[in-house]
This record gives structure tokens, sequence and C-alpha cells, in this order.
């Protein structure tokens, strides 16, 4: 379904994306990070810091890290600030990068099986399936993000993966 290639071109997408934010998030004041948007997740930081936790909680789930300390229903409070949230973020996308470098075929076989407690059940699912999800997630989130910036006025950023700029993992 997926090859390792594919994981390190979306690891290297999704680190070029957020440092995007990270760098729009150090132009914004804590009003409007915070601000009650009617998104899902509330806020632009609320919907920052629950993909953060979304990422961490797979990558724990693939064996690389410690899971976030708080569950779902925590998720939006995982950081205090855009500036906590851009050290975690940083951080998260380092070992996310490291992770898909060093992949191999045989890494993305095989099933996972853990307690969902967003089901409240047992799941299991193939790994392939499980981190194009990952992935999912990150750009399905991040473009909630990007609506709530755009809707407070603020220039969001560059989105699409053709015109990722190419050579480095953009951290």
């Amino acid at each position: 379904m997926i090859t390792p290639d594919y994981c390190l071109t979306m690891a290297r997408y999704n680190a070029w994306q957020n440092r995007q934010l990270r760098e729009i998030f150090e132009t914004l004041d804590r009003t409007t990070l915070e601000e009650q948007r009617g998104a899902f997740f509330g806020s632009i930081l609320g919907t920052a810091n629950h993909l953060l936790w979304g990422d961490r909680i797979w990558m724990s789930r693939f064996g690389v890290g410690e899971a976030p300390g708080v569950g779902l229903g925590a998720s939006t409070g995982l950081t205090g600030s855009g500036g906590a949230w851009a050290v975690e973020r940083f951080r998260t996308d380092g070992r996310l990068l490291l992770w898909a470098e060093q992949l191999r075929s045989v890494d993305l076989v095989g099933n996972i099986t853990w307690y969902s407690g967003a089901a409240e059940r047992w799941v299991s699912k193939p790994r392939s399936v499980l981190i194009a999800h990952m992935f999912n997630h990150q750009t399905h989130h991040r473009g909630q993000i990007h609506a709530m910036l755009t809707a407070a006025g603020v220039t969001a950023p560059l989105t699409d993966l053709f015109l990722m700029p190419e050579g480095s993992p953009w951290l």
C-alpha cells in the first residue's frame, strides 16, 4: 500500500508544514491562538495541540517515543502556548523524520493492536494503513488550522505538496 519513500516524503512534508506554522504562530498573540473558532478542537492552538498529540500517540504505537501523558479529551491542552507548542512540535517532527529515514519495506507490514479510547475497544489494523492514517490526520487538521488562520485575517502557509522545497528536512 505504501513505501518507505512515501513515508519519508510525507514526514518531510509534515516538517515543512509545521515549520511554516511555527513561524506564523510566533507573530500571533495569545488571544488569536486561543480564540474559540467553532472548529472541532476549538482554537488554532487547540487544534495544533491535538495534532501534536495525535502524532505522538501514533508514533508510540509504531514503537517510536513515548505516548502523550494525557488522553484524547485533554489533547487540546497538550501545551500551554504557541511557544511551548513550537518547541514540542520541533522535537516531534525531528523524531518522525528520523523514523521515516530509517524505515524499510519490512517495517510496513503486519498488524498493530491497541486499545482505542476513542472507539472504546481493542483494534487491530495493518501497520501500513495506520501510517497512512497518521499522515492523512496531519493534513486534515492542518487544513482546519489553515481555515482558522484565514478567517482570522492571517496569511496561511503554502500547503501544496508539489511546491514543497527539495533538499532539506525543513526543520
